[in-house]
């Protein structure tokens, strides 16, 4: 996906496909790309340079977890690396992107072994991580177990009681639940 050579230069073809694609203007593009050469000047952004960055955003948690689920949702083509594109497609979406594009990332997240549904087991592991992640920041009076938390999430989204969630089901269940839907797509700001 997107160009592998060291190029510091955008492709025409993929400046325009990220134009029509994201919210970002061509200027708000070349930004970025000049920022991800930089870091980044092979074109290629790895595992451990994308932990170390998200780490910076944690520093009280462990996100190292998390970030594995959060750079496996990023890279697209299962290549072990993310390239601009996919980079700014999923800054797109994870930074602003409508409450839908957000639901459907975090789905794609959450649905580890990507069979189209998310079991018990991986919305736990999920959880678990996003628990890590914020270590001292998490409030520890209200915090659940990863399993409680995961028992009272899919009782109130698994609508067909089979133990599993279908992407319609996590939709639309998080689109019912302002609470759900800042915690399992980790936004903040609830932009729904």
């Amino acid at each position: 996906m997107g160009n592998k050579s060291s190029s510091k230069k955008l492709p025409k073809e993929d400046l325009e496909f990220l134009v029509n694609n994201t919210k970002f203007s061509k200027a708000e593009i070349k930004d970025w790309y000049r920022g991800f050469m930089k870091d980044c000047p092979d074109g290629l952004l790895c595992k451990s340079k994308f932990l170390d960055v998200y780490s910076t955003f944690f520093p009280t948690g462990t996100p190292d977890t998390f970030c594995e689920h959060v750079f496996r949702s990023f890279d697209k083509d299962n290549s072990g690396k993310i390239d601009f594109k996919e980079f700014l497609l999923a800054i797109n979406i994870t930074s602003g992107g409508n409450p839908e594009d957000k639901l459907n990332w975090a789905f794609n997240m959450y649905d580890i072994d990507g069979n189209g549904s998310i079991e018990k087991k991986e919305m736990v592991e999920i959880i678990a991580a996003i628990y890590n992640m914020l270590g001292n920041a998490l409030c520890t009076t209200e915090a659940d177990t990863p399993e409680e938390r995961t028992e009272k999430i899919f009782d109130k989204m698994d609508e067909n009681s089979d133990g599993v969630l279908s992407k319609k089901e996590f939709i639309e269940g998080c689109m019912k639940d302002q609470f759900l839907y800042q915690m399992l797509t980790a936004d903040a700001a609830g932009n729904q």
